[in-house]
């Protein structure tokens, strides 16, 4: 197991807390999580605190809503990190027990009821093991286009990930070029390949 920097910690669980399903026991610590960014580095910061206050000043059920139309039903605007490059094909659940091997190591567990490649879960791995961060990193593609889809919806999570991509090193011109071409053609369609987790509607759904 690599351990994680301090900063880099908080700023990978705060990201983590953010992005995921606003459910009452993630709201409850607004408070704490918005005391804490006083303590990261500005230019991660900055892209944290509009989202926290935006859901510390929400109503509850108009969140969750938000929440679900946004990455539920959208999606270029899915959480899972191999869908944007894999797409539903076997080459993706092949990536997904790259990620599962990851969690093991580094002896982490899954969110419940989630597939390994669920950002708010890969954060939580980087919050402890620099496995983690190795996955972000490599799907740095992925983080590149999420972003891009949330910035065309005008979504404040927009700024949630964009405080993870502050905290990666910047894209390389490789990095740039494949997220273009994705952003062009969308991730393959093949419908095979994620039998083994029991999933192939990434959407997902709010449990």
């Amino acid at each position: 197991m690599t351990t994680t920097p301090l900063w880099r910690a908080a700023a990978a669980r705060a990201a983590s807390l953010l992005l995921r399903y606003p459910e009452t026991d993630t709201l409850d610590v607004l408070p704490t999580l918005l005391a804490a960014l006083d303590e990261l580095p500005d230019t991660v910061a900055r892209h944290l605190r509009p989202v926290a206050v935006h859901r510390r000043d929400g109503d509850p059920t108009r969140l969750a809503a938000e929440y679900v139309e946004l990455f539920d039903f959208r999606r270029r605007c899915a959480l899972h990190l191999t869908y944007y490059t894999c797409g539903d094909t076997r080459k993706r659940g092949e990536a997904l027990v790259g990620f599962t091997a990851a969690y093991k190591a580094a002896g982490v567990e899954v969110i419940d009821g989630e597939l390994p490649d669920y950002l708010p879960a890969v954060l939580d791995l980087a919050a402890v093991d620099g496995a983690g961060w190795r996955l972000l990193r490599d799907n740095r593609v992925g983080l590149d286009l999420l972003t891009e889809s949330l910035a065309r919806e005008k979504s404040v999570y927009r700024h949630a990930v964009e405080a993870v991509r502050a905290v990666l090193p910047a894209a390389g011109p490789a990095e740039v070029r494949a997220a273009a071409q994705l952003a062009r053609t969308g991730p393959p369609t093949e419908q095979v390949g994620l039998e083994p987790f029991g999933l192939v509607d990434t959407t997902g759904g709010r449990r």
